[in-house]
Order: C-alpha cells, then sequence, then structure tokens
C-alpha cells in the first residue's frame, strides 16, 4: 500500500498555492477556485487542496515533512517572510522538529 495524497481544507486557495511551492511542492493541478495538488520533492506522495466556505471545527490536521537539512530550510524560508511558531528543536521523541500553520492554520512539522 502507497499513500497517495493527503488533502487539507483552505479558505483561500491561491494564497495556500503560494505558500506551498514557497515550501518547495511542485503544482501539478490548479483548478483555481476550487482544488490544487502538488507533487513532493521526493517520493511519490501528493498534497492537495480544497477550498471550503468555512474551516472546519475541532479538528486541525497536522502534516509532517522530514528532510534532511531542516535548519537550513527553515532559515531559508524564515528569510522569505514566513513566521514559525517552533524554530528547530530536538525533541524528547528524538526527532528534530520545527513548526508553523498555512495560510489556513493547517499545521506543517
Amino acid at each position: 500500500m502507497n499513500l497517495n495524497q493527503v488533502t487539507l481544507p483552505t479558505i483561500d486557495l491561491l494564497q495556500s498555492i503560494e505558500f506551498y511551492e514557497q515550501l518547495g511542492l511542485k503544482l501539478i493541478v490548479k483548478s483555481a477556485p476550487k482544488y490544487a495538488r502538488f507533487e513532493m520533492p521526493t517520493g511519490d506522495s501528493t498534497l492537495s487542496l480544497h477550498l471550503v466556505d468555512e474551516l472546519p471545527k475541532g479538528f486541525i490536521p497536522i502534516i509532517y515533512f522530514e528532510l534532511e537539512s531542516l535548519d537550513q530550510k527553515v532559515d531559508s524560508l524564515r528569510a522569505q517572510g514566513m513566521e514559525f511558531d517552533l524554530l528547530p528543536t530536538d525533541q524528547s521523541w528524538l526527532w528534530r522538529e520545527a513548526r508553523l500553520k498555512d495560510p489556513s492554520d493547517n499545521l506543517i512539522v
């Protein structure tokens, strides 16, 4: 079994497209104003965005991306104006994590 895609809700598709492209994902489907889909820089999984009128209450998706050079990527994104809720930090579960939210408050780790 292979993870095909994860779909996130968004209230601003165009702003979210810009955000995920800035993270380094490649836009492969732009079906504005309702839908967009991205390829990961590596691997086969994709991420899609679906426009909603209202974000779900009580549920916040958490998307984990993994990369070799976390600190360098965070420095690069901060230099481009992205704000992080947590800068790269070693966690007790032996992962190094940084956290930020996309334009629709989906949590990106």
